[in-house]
C-alpha cells in the first residue's frame, strides 16, 4: 500500500495524489481504429439506420429485430442531451469535414426543426421534448424530477450545440444561420434574467412564467458555456461581467470543493462527471475573450475534476463482450457516482483540452486528451457484430467495467457488458471530440 500524506489547502490538494497515480499506472488504450476512420463508421452508421424522416429526427436507440428482422425503435425524442442536438450537430460535423452533402442535409433538417418549432410562446424558452410534434417538458426523465418545467440542464446545452453548428456551418461552408443566431440570443438573454442574487442559474424553470423555481445545481454551466461561446463569436462583450459573476460563483461553490452536482437531471443531484465539461468549455472561451489566466488556473482545476472519473488504466474485465476485445478502460470516464458504466460523454471536451495544451504546454492534460481520443476509436462496432451486436458503426452509450449495471444478456441469459443497440447520443459525443479542431491538429 502507498500511503499520500501531505497538507492540502483545499479539497483541490487531491489532484496532486491523483496525477502521481496516473503515471505509476497508466495503461494506454488498444489500438483500434483511427480517427478520421472513426468519424466516418459512427456517423454513416446514425445517418443510415437512426434516421426517422417523418420525424426530422434521430431514434434515441435502434435495436435490431431479430425475430423479424428489421429494427426497433425506441424514439425518446429530446432537444438535446441523450439526443436531438446532441446528435445533429456531430452529425453535421462530421459532414461538413467528410464533404458529405446528404448527411449535412439530414443533420440540417434535424437542427432546423428544433429552432422553429420548439419554442414555448408562454415563457420564451425552448421545450425539451416532443412525440407525435407535440413538444412539452415531459421528456423520458419527467417522471424522476421533484419539480417540472423548464430545464437549464437542456437549454443551455440546446443553445451551445445550435451556436456549434453554427459555427461550422459558417467556417466550413461560409454559409450564414442568422435566424439560429437570433434564436439562441434571445433565449440567452431570457436566462440571464432567471439568474439569483448568487449569479447562479436555475436549475428548473416555470414553463408557465419562465421564472426560477428550484436552483443549487451545477447544470446552469451550460447557460454560462453558451453565453461565453456566443460572446466569443460575435464580439459582444455586453455580459462578460455577469459572466465573470458565474463563473466565480460555481467555482467558490462547486469546482473548488470537489463536489459538482445537479447537472443531469436521471442522476438526483448526485456527485457526476457531465456537469463539469460544459463549466470547462465555459472557461476556454472566457479565456479566449479577456486573456485572464485566473481562466486557465480554474480550467486546469476543472480539468483534474473530471480526471477524477477518468480510467488510468486498463480494467481486467471478466465479461463478454468487452472481456474478448480486450476493450479499454483507460481514456474513458464514469458517468457519476450513481451510475457505475463507463459513458462516452467527457469525449466531447477534446477541444478544450487542446485548447488548454496549446495555452500551457501542459504534459499531464495532453496525455489524458491522448487516452480520450485513442479511448473513443475503440468502443464501437469496426466491422459487423464485432462486440456481439449490431451494424458497422454502432456503438451504446454503457461500458460495463465491473459488474455494476450488467442489465443486458444474451439469448442464453448470460449478461453482457455492454448494451446491444445503437444510440446515436453516445456515438455524437465522439464524433465531436474528433471533428472539431482536434481534426487539424491529428491529421
Amino acid at each position: 500500500m502507498e500511503l499520500y500524506d501531505y497538507e492540502a489547502e483545499s479539497e483541490l490538494g487531491i489532484n496532486a495524489a491523483i496525477q502521481d497515480v496516473y503515471y505509476r499506472y497508466h495503461q494506454s488504450p488498444r489500438k483500434a481504429s483511427d480517427p478520421i476512420t472513426t468519424v466516418a463508421d459512427l456517423s454513416n452508421a446514425i445517418y443510415q439506420y437512426a434516421w426517422l424522416p417523418e420525424d426530422r429526427s434521430y431514434s434515441g436507440f435502434v435495436i435490431e429485430d431479430k425475430d423479424n428482422g428489421g429494427y426497433r425503435y425506441n424514439k425518446i425524442f429530446s432537444l438535446t442531451w441523450t439526443n436531438g442536438l446532441s446528435v445533429a450537430v456531430p452529425v453535421l460535423m462530421a459532414a461538413l469535414r467528410l464533404d458529405d452533402e446528404s448527411m449535412r442535409n439530414q443533420a440540417l433538417s434535424s437542427i432546423t426543426n428544433m429552432v422553429e418549432n420548439s419554442l414555448n410562446p408562454d415563457t420564451g424558452l425552448p421545450f425539451e421534448t416532443y412525440d407525435n410534434g407535440t413538444w412539452s417538458n415531459h421528456g423520458w426523465w419527467f417522471d424522476g424530477m421533484h419539480t417540472p418545467g423548464h430545464t437549464s440542464y437542456l437549454i443551455g446545452q440546446a443553445m451551445y450545440y445550435i451556436l456549434k453548428a453554427y459555427e461550422y456551418e459558417k467556417r466550413i461552408k461560409q454559409c450564414m444561420h442568422d435566424d439560429w443566431l437570433d434564436f439562441v440570443t434571445k433565449v440567452l438573454v431570457k436566462m440571464e434574467g432567471t439568474k439569483n442574487t448568487d449569479d447562479e442559474y436555475p436549475y428548473i424553470l416555470s414553463e408557465i412564467t419562465g421564472a426560477g423555481i428550484e436552483y443549487d445545481a451545477f447544470c446552469g454551466t451550460w447557460c454560462m458555456a453558451a453565453l461565453a461561446y456566443k460572446s466569443w463569436l460575435t464580439g459582444d462583450k455586453t455580459y462578460i461581467e455577469s459572466l465573470r459573476r458565474s463563473e466565480r460563483h460555481y467555482y467558490n461553490t462547486y469546482v473548488k470543493r470537489m463536489e459538482c452536482y445537479g447537472a443531469p437531471l436521471d442522476a438526483d443531484k448526485a456527485i457526476d462527471s457531465e456537469g463539469i465539461l460544459d463549466y470547462i468549455k465555459a472557461l476556454r472561451y472566457l479565456h479566449a475573450l479577456t486573456g485572464d489566466k485566473l481562466y486557465l488556473e480554474h480550467m486546469r482545476d476543472a480539468i483534474d475534476y473530471e480526471f477524477t472519473f477518468k480510467f488510468c488504466y486498463n480494467s481486467p474485465i471478466k465479461v463478454p463482450p468487452l472481456s474478448k476485445l480486450g476493450w479499454s478502460s483507460c481514456g474513458g470516464s464514469v458517468t457519476s457516482t450513481v451510475n457505475p458504466h463507463i459513458h462516452p460523454m467527457s469525449s466531447n471536451v477534446v477541444d478544450e483540452l487542446l485548447y488548454y495544451v496549446e495555452n500551457t504546454n501542459d504534459h499531464y492534460v495532453r496525455d489524458g486528451m491522448m487516452d480520450t481520443i485513442e479511448w473513443g476509436c475503440q468502443t464501437y462496432n469496426r466491422y459487423d457484430n464485432e462486440f456481439d451486436y449490431g451494424k458497422k458503426g454502432w456503438m451504446s452509450e454503457r461500458f460495463c467495467h465491473s459488474e455494476g449495471l450488467l442489465t443486458e444478456t444474451y439469448s442464453d441469459g448470460s449478461p453482457a457488458s455492454t448494451w446491444f443497440c445503437l444510440m446515436p447520443w453516445a456515438s455524437g459525443c465522439i464524433i465531436e471530440s474528433l471533428s472539431g479542431d482536434i481534426w487539424a491538429y491529428k491529421h
